[in-house]
Formats: structure tokens, sequence, C-alpha cells
């Protein structure tokens, strides 16, 4: 919510000297979070100049440029005389009011287009162009209309600053507002807080007389379902003329606080939700076909919406209707048939109040939010309908000369809010502070509530505007804010005795440093996924990835069940950090995975106004899938950054298979690497990675097609191990190294094997040969015409010790020997 600090002040009589950093400081200590203070960022010399004369020229290339005077007034002319300005819009004439930005006039929005968006003095289609006449697009404006800004002929003089007349010079503040602080999404709102927390008088927009008459010329509605709407309001305004300007205060409003000024009738319309924070609908009247009514929709009726979008409706929705049928989806948005335009005269000005779990249903399953939707769906004022109404009216005969008609139709009333009671010391009690039952009482009563003391209770009738305030402990959070949270003492709980972490706490733990070590950065992602989601995986349609648990109300329609890997997310995130421009990327995260047996049966759910007995507890859990902890890691890019001393090393698929042994060894596990051919990773470059002759994880190159389908670069390489499998393989003490003071003898063997032997599975081969090989690296692979077709060359060096005696040529011959007849159990001939 973008909210403009002078439309704010004109209803929190705020001190003058209270800057707008205070101000937005205050209200982020108070629960409403500022994300940002917005300034123009406009300064120099921006003034208001008279148009003198108008030559249009025609160039070369076919464009027509004007070579403007301007009049800037005595002060700011050259000897005297107007500015020359080169201008390319046409839509002004001798004359006419515009905004002039001299040289030195800093426009943050040409900021990409001018050397840090400074005007100065230059030459062009041959003349020296003494500055800028603007548009609203220059000056970082969303107005109405293209073109060159032109000021009513008297609304300045030349000379006059332009940053005052246009209110550039003023701050909006932009508000992170809360879904339980629905009431923030509007001036009203937020000037009720500020007058609260600075403790200044807040003057209340809403607090004007409704149309009081309700008689037979009333516009006839007819409510079907009064749970889903119980208030309907329509008041009808004749003779309005939308020829007349739209006032230079609204339309600037409208447009700091995000939106969009469009006509007479709705920019009023959009001017009354922003101040009160009730959304309010307008019908032309000539186009309305009898009654207007609420109901709901019958399943597969169509309406077109205001955004030309043919929609299928269900009987969840629910429908403004005529005689024709649908002509708007309630407090979503309206259809086209009844639409205003530029020649609406006579309108039919609807305040309603609408369910907030219906408009939210349908704004998600219609995927259309609305700042009408936003609001409904978060809970609106349901006392506002004829106040808001009234004040669209008052506007519309103000600025469009129009004639309310006498009679409005009101159709039930607001529900009454819960009382809610609860012990005086409980605000002390919850919140650690000695508050006590008066200070709890005056806290709750500036909040807008109303407050009964009846010995040691506290009974407390919520404001309408605060359908959040349900429980005893709604009223205490609303005490604290009133209090100050800055008064909560700032206190460590003792730690609870115990024995420290568990095993699989502590290597968790270990695993983070580990990867944090290798480089890796650790995100946290959503924990779900979609059909969509294992395609652009590549997985098989039988794949056992595929089968998820399945929730009742996922967050979004396209990733309805919970995952059941971490690629999925991990690769989304990497297809981010690429798509903002990173090239080196390594993520990791460490989380649980879904896993359904199959046998499961479907949660239940409860009564959440109380919590399960044991027997439902049991049902719960019976419930719930295998969730083990998985480790999964993506890199890309270099994995050895470019320098000046070289040029750095790309990412390469041993790489991930390398990390996957770090992380297993320092739980002091071993784990067998096996060639593999599993999607999503490469047929070729990936390995398997087993531990006692189960696979506990993959690691390797992602396959080509699953890297185009994320949008990530080629050679990208990923890893996902089962960390609980590694917790449970590690011992719970790690193996004593073996250590020998005795020195090492080195031998190098050369293999040709065929193409089809893993270098691993000679490697271990060898290594398991002689009890006196420490160590076998593989240091050189050839294929090529001095070895057969079909196979290849793998050359290792062998480290050789024993840890009680120093070696003799025959037991290096011996262990050599051992080799060789190791490496020949799988083909393997020494190389001449």
């Amino acid at each position: 919510m973008k909210v403009p600090v002078s439309w704010l002040r004109e209803f929190a009589a705020l001190p003058a000297d209270v800057s707008t950093a205070d101000l937005a400081e205050r209200l982020t200590a108070f629960d409403l979070k500022v994300e940002e203070i917005i300034s123009s960022g406009i300064s120099g010399p921006l003034i208001v100049g008279r148009v003198v004369s108008v030559q249009p020229e025609e160039q070369k290339n076919g464009k027509t440029i004007n070579w403007c005077s301007v009049d800037v007034g005595q002060a700011l002319s050259v000897d005297g005389d107007p500015r020359g300005i080169v201008c390319g819009a046409d839509n002004f004439a001798a004359g006419d009011l515009v905004v002039v930005a001299l040289p030195g006039t800093t426009l943050p929005a040409l900021a990409n287009s001018i050397p840090e968006g400074e005007i100065t003095a230059r030459k062009t289609y041959g003349h020296v162009s003494d500055g800028m006449i603007c548009s609203d697009a220059e000056l970082g404006r969303t107005g109405a209309e293209d073109g060159i800004i032109v000021l009513p002929p008297d609304a300045a003089q030349p000379g006059d600053s332009a940053i005052d007349l246009l209110g550039l010079s003023e701050d909006v503040l932009d508000l992170e507002v809360n879904p339980d602080r629905a009431y923030a999404l509007s001036v009203r709102g937020v000037a009720r807080d500020a007058a609260l927390a600075f403790g200044v008088p807040f003057t209340d927009p809403a607090d004007l007389e409704p149309i009081a008459a309700v008689g037979a010329d009333a516009y006839p509605v007819k409510v079907d379902d009064a749970v889903a709407c119980p208030v309907f309001t329509a008041a009808t305004v004749t003779g309005v003329d939308q020829t007349r300007p739209i006032p230079d205060w609204m339309m600037r409003r409208i447009e700091q606080s995000g939106m969009r000024s469009i006509s007479l009738a709705v920019d009023v319309t959009n001017y009354v939700m922003l101040e009160l924070g009730q959304p309010i609908h307008g019908y032309d009247r000539a186009l309305l076909r009898g009654a207007i009514g609420v109901r709901r929709a019958g399943d597969g009726e169509e309406l077109v919406t205001l955004d030309g979008v043919s929609r299928t409706l269900s009987s969840d929705d629910l429908l403004i209707t005529d005689d024709r049928g649908p002509i708007g989806l309630a407090g979503v948005m309206g259809g086209e048939q009844v639409e205003m335009s530029a020649t609406t005269t006579d309108i039919v000005i609807e305040a309603a109040h609408f369910r907030p779990a219906t408009i939210a249903r349908t704004a998600r399953v219609h995927k259309l939010p609305s700042e009408a939707s936003k609001r409904f769906e978060r809970g609106v004022d349901p006392t506002l309908p004829a106040r808001a109404a009234t004040r669209v009216a008052n506007l519309l005969v103000e600025l469009g000369g129009g004639t309310l008609e006498p009679d409005i139709t009101i159709v039930g009333e607001a529900p009454e809010p819960p009382l809610i009671t609860l012990e005086a010391s409980l605000p002390a009690a919850i919140t650690g502070i000695d508050i006590s039952a008066d200070e709890a009482a005056t806290a709750l009563e500036a909040n807008g509530a109303i407050v009964a003391r009846d010995a040691d209770l506290i009974s407390v009738t919520p404001p309408p505007w605060r359908p959040d305030l349900v429980d005893p402990y709604d009223a205490v959070e609303d005490v604290l804010r009133v209090v100050g949270y800055d008064r909560v003492p700032s206190l460590l709980p003792p730690a609870p005795p115990g024995r420290g972490l568990t095993k699989a706490q502590r290597l968790r733990r270990r695993a983070g440093y580990v990867l944090a070590g290798e480089g890796l950065v650790e995100v946290k992602t959503f924990p779900f996924a979609g059909p969509a989601d294992f395609d652009r995986l590549a997985l098989d349609v039988n794949d056992s990835r595929r089968r998820q648990v399945w929730l009742e109300n996922p967050l979004s329609a396209d990733e309805p069940g919970m995952t059941t890997t971490l690629l999925i997310g991990l690769l989304k995130a990497a297809a981010l950090n690429v798509g903002r421009g990173h090239s080196d990327i390594a993520l990791v995260e460490m989380a649980r995975v879904f896993i359904p047996g199959g046998s499961e049966p479907n949660a239940p759910i409860y009564d959440v106004t109380q919590p399960p007995n044991a027997a439902e507890v049991a049902a719960l859990d019976a419930a719930l899938p295998g969730q083990p902890w998985h480790v999964g890691f993506v890199l890309n890019g270099h994995r050895e950054t470019v320098g000046w001393q070289d040029s750095g090393r790309p990412v390469a698929w041993s790489d991930a298979i390398d990390i996957a042994r770090v992380l297993a060894s320092a739980f002091h596990v071993d784990p067998a690497i096996q060639h593999v051919d599993l999607r999503p990773w490469h047929p070729g470059r990936a390995a398997a990675l087993l531990v006692g002759g189960v696979i506990v994880g993959h690691a390797g190159e992602l396959h080509p097609r699953v890297v185009r389908q994320w949008g990530l670069p080629d050679r990208t390489v990923a890893a996902e191990l089962d960390l609980d499998a590694l917790v449970e393989a590690a011992p719970d003490v790690g193996p004593r190294p073996a250590f020998s003071t005795y020195p090492v003898a080195k031998e190098d063997l050369a293999f040709v094997v065929p193409d089809g032997v893993p270098a691993e599975s000679l490697r271990e081969a060898i290594a398991r040969s002689s009890d006196l090989v420490e160590s076998v690296r593989v240091f050189d692979v050839y294929t090529g015409d001095q070895v057969p077709a079909g196979h290849k060359s793998l050359a290792f060096a062998l480290r050789l010790r024993a840890s009680d005696r120093t070696l003799t040529e025959d037991d290096i011959r011996g262990a050599r020997d051992a080799g060789i007849a190791a490496a020949a159990t799988l083909g393997a001939t020494l190389r001449a």
C-alpha cells in the first residue's frame, strides 16, 4: 500500500517537525512495516514555462521536430529573451503552459538515457536546445495521457516552480501490509495508526452522514446469499459530465498510490477506495437491465470481465447480476456489459460487503487479483458501504456536476463483531511487561474497541475494521502495539537439562559446515511440486518419484503436491539466479522430502476450535508419509574462478561426485561409485553412490534436455543424497587413521581395459589387492591409435607403505603383482 504523506496528514494531526523518516520508523514499530520511502528525486530548476512560438521543421529522416520559444520568466531568461528548446511532441501550441526542465535539472526517470539524468544545453537538429519540455514519463509520473504536460491556463506563472505545483516534492510511504491488517490498505487505516502511534488527534474521513432516505424510487436490489453478502448499498447519481477535468490533486494522489488515472467516474471510485478502504463499483445505469442481484453462479455460466476475458464460472463464485444474467464477479471485477465509459452520465454506485473466503477463492481460481479482491479477502469494515457510497456520490456531484437521486438502497446490515473476554492479568503474563488492567483497557480503547470491566475480566468488542480480533491473544497483541514492543524484556530462557544434540543433529550440522567449506551456499526452497516439474526433469511416467502426497488446499494449482526430490526447488533457485545475471552458481539444500508408501490413508480434517484427542492424533500420524532428510546441490559456471594467474576451470561432472564423496568421508563413510543411467542425469556422466551395496544418492552432469527445460547453462551438475542413510551408516566414533613412520614406495601402473569397465571399479580392485596399498589415484586416461578399438588406457599412481617396516623390493614387487592380478579379473591387461 502506497500512502502519500500529505494525504495521511489530512487525517492524523502529526506535528510539523515529524519527518517522513520519523513517521516510517514509528509506523514500523507499530506493526505497519514501511518498505520504502518513495520520493521523486527531482532537483534543480524544473519550472513552469509558456510557449511563445512553435516552428515545425521536417528533418532528412522524415521526422518532424518543433523549434520552440518558451518564456520561463524574467529571472531565468537569457538576456531577457525566451529560451529556445527542441521538442519532438506536437500535442501543445503557442500560448500553452508547460513544464520545463532547464539545464542543471536532475530527472531520475531519464538516468538510462542521459548521464545521471541531468539536463544540459546541447546541440541537436541544428539548434542548441536550452532545456526540455517535459512529459509525465520524463518526470516519472504515470499520467493519464501521453505527450507533453499541458497545464491549465491559470495554473501558474512562467518561472514558478513546477516541483511544488505537481506535488513532486512529496514523499510516499510504501507499506508491507500483513494479511491481518486489512484496514491498513487505506489512508484512513494508516492515518488512524499514525495518530495513535504519535498520540495526536485523528479525523475519520468516514465520519459523515450517510444518505438516509430509503424509498420506493431507490434502485432495486435483490440479495439471494446474505451470508456471502450481508450488506449491499446502491446509490444513483444522474447527469454526470465526464468531460470535466479530473482535479490535479485527485489524479496526483491516485498515481502516487500506484494506480492509473482513467476517467472522472472511475477515478472517484478508486479515490474513495484508497481513502476509506471500501471497494466501490460503478455501473452505467443506461446499460443495466432490471434489478441488481447477488447470487451464486450456476456451473458453466459465462462472464466476460472488464479485462476482456471470458470466464467459465462455478457454484462457488458469487455474482452480481441483472435481468440478462451475470454482470460482474462480486468483489473481484465487473463485467463488460455495464462498464462505465466516457459517455456515461447516469451512474449506479455499488458499495457492498462480501465474505472474505468467498472472494479469496474466486480471485485465486480465476487468477484474477484486483485492488478490490485484495481488500475484500482480508476483511473490510462492514459498516462502511453506505458512507462510502455517500462519499462517492458527493464527489460526483461536486466534480462532475451530477445530481444525487433522493432514494438509496440498503439491503442487510453489518454483522455484529464477536465479544472477547480475557483475564485482566493476561497481557502482563503473555508479554512479560507489568501491564495493569487499566492500562490494557486504555490501550484497547485507543485501538477503537469498546471495553467493559467486570472484576478481573475485560470484555472487548472489536472495532468493525478489525476482523482479525477474535480471541484474547489477539487483544493482547493490540495492547502490546500501544504499550510498545520495545518494552518487552530481552531475556534468554534457560536451557533445559539434556544430553545435547542427537547423532543425526550433530552430523547434519557437520554436513552444513563441510558443504560450506566446499563453496556451496545454502538455500531454502518451497517443498511443493507438480507434474510439470517432473516433466522438466524428464522422468518416466512410471518413475516412483512422481508419486506424491497431494495437498487439499495447495498454495498453487501448478504445485499441488509435496516434493519427492530436492532437485526441483534447487533447479528453480538456480534458474532464478541465472536469470538475474549470476554466472557461477553453487547452491545446496538440506531438507526433508516426502515419500508416500502407498498404503497411507488420506489425512482427516478436524475442527480447529479444539485440540485433537489421542485417537485423532493417531489417525493423523497414520496418514504421514516417509519424510527422510536429503541433501542436494547444483553447480554451474566455474569451479575455479578466472584470475590473472590462470583461466580458471569450469564445473565438471566429477565435481559433483567429489563433493558427495567429501561429504560422505566427513561421516567416516567410504561409498562405492558406480555408473548409472538415471534421469535427470546425463547417461554417460553420472554415478550412483553405494554404501553396503545400497544406493544412497546420485551425482553427475544433468541431461542436456533437462538443462534446456530449466533454462540453465550447459554442463550444469547436480547431486542428491539420502542424508538419513549416511547418518545411519556413520560410526559413532570415526575410525582411527592409520599412520606409519616408515617411508612410502611409489609405483605407476597403466592398463588397457574395455570401455565398459569404470575406472572406479578398477581403482577399487587394485586398492583391495594388498594390505600394503595405502592409496590409488587415476592420473591419466587415454584413447587413441595406440590402444585397440573399444578399449581405453587407464594409468594409476600407487602409494605403498607398511606400518611396521621399510618395504623391501620383494614387498613392492608382490604388491605390484597383486594389483595387476586384481585388474586382470576385470579384463584389464598391463600396457606395455
